[in-house]
């Protein structure tokens, strides 16, 4: 596939969380409209850290939030393009995965960038699990959530033609 594919894709993933958010954001905060009963809620909720609201910046203090998930963002999406350099023409699966990650890690950091904190919205409930609901959340997570099981899933391929095909 061409490169060009791969582009449209981010672009469009990450145009889909940025207005998603946008109209979240345009709501009073801490609107919670039903959608399938209680099980799937829009919530609108702000997160001025990372996953599940851990503070890894608390390592460094000193810096402010919006830098650290800047630098780590820029320092992940560039890692994130070498593998993808690296990764055989035919895994496409492991590439749209990386392309998923990328755009989700660059919409959540347009938020960083623009409010100083990631708008969430999604609120699911998975019951009798181990949280009461599961964290808010929003597109950009769900990017990098699928990115990571188009990886797996291609590294999986990957391993089983490996065993198929003689060397």
């Amino acid at each position: 596939m061409k490169i060009p594919i791969y582009v449209a894709v981010a672009v469009v993933a990450l145009a889909l969380d940025q207005i998603t958010k946008f109209w979240a954001d345009s709501h009073t905060l801490g609107w919670s409209v039903p959608i399938i009963g209680d099980l799937l809620r829009f919530t609108l909720v702000y997160n001025e850290n990372a996953a599940f609201s851990m503070k890894p910046q608390s390592i460094v203090p000193w810096l402010s939030p919006t830098i650290f998930f800047g630098t780590l963002t820029v320092i992940a999406c560039v890692g994130a393009v070498y593998f993808f350099r690296s990764l055989p023409k035919e895994d496409y699966m492991s590439r749209f995965g990386i392309v998923f990650i990328i755009a989700g890690a660059l919409g959540n950091l347009c938020d960083r960038l623009r409010i100083g904190k990631v708008v969430d919205f999604i609120d699911v409930d998975f019951p009798d699990m181990i949280f009461e609901r599961w964290p808010t959340f929003n597109l950009a997570d769900s990017w990098v959530t699928i990115g990571i099981g188009l990886m797996l899933i291609g590294a999986y391929i990957a391993k089983y033609i490996a065993k198929k095909v003689p060397a």
